[in-house]
């Protein structure tokens, strides 16, 4: 059975950055599963999995539009460190939700000095060019509620 449109692929993938550094694997785990065509998985990807069948194995880079996107640096802002009240060990790395008029969105604490916290909203991955190594274990038909949840189960 081909990859295609509402299909539940199982893959099994090494992600590594230009460098070759290991950024994430499911060597040793149980395999990836997405439901082909939900936007389950990074565009790029998705486009290159297409057609493939089980046994398939192939490296894709992905570039950063076909990915997580380009870093925005209107992403990276200043807040006060009142903003972050009830936190008692506010330390760079720690990640929150931020309210925002489109709703909540991921940001990272990125810098602290005195008063002013520096926080980026950009995703980790933003501007890296991805490559995946990737082996095809299985395909199937998504159920009918899988098509209705937008995801594998």
């Amino acid at each position: 059975m081909n990859i295609g449109e509402s299909k539940v692929v199982s893959i099994h993938y090494t992600l590594t950055n230009d460098a070759g550094e290991v950024l994430d694997s499911s060597d040793g785990k149980d395999p990836l599963v997405y439901l082909h065509g939900a936007g389950n998985i990074v565009i790029g990807l998705e486009n290159a999995l297409e057609n493939k069948v089980t046994g398939d194995s192939l490296k894709v880079v992905v570039e950063p539009e076909e990915a997580y996107g380009e870093r925005r640096e209107e992403l990276v802002q200043q807040a006060p460190i009142n903003a972050f009240e009830g936190v008692d060990d506010l330390q760079v790395g720690m990640r929150f939700q931020a309210e925002t008029e489109q709703g909540a969105i991921p940001i990272m604490v990125t810098h602290i000095e005195g008063d002013a916290v520096t926080v980026d909203a950009n995703h980790e991955l933003a501007g890296v060019r991805l490559h995946f190594d990737v082996t095809v274990e299985n395909v199937r038909e998504a159920s009918p509620e899988e098509l209705e949840h937008g995801h594998a189960h």
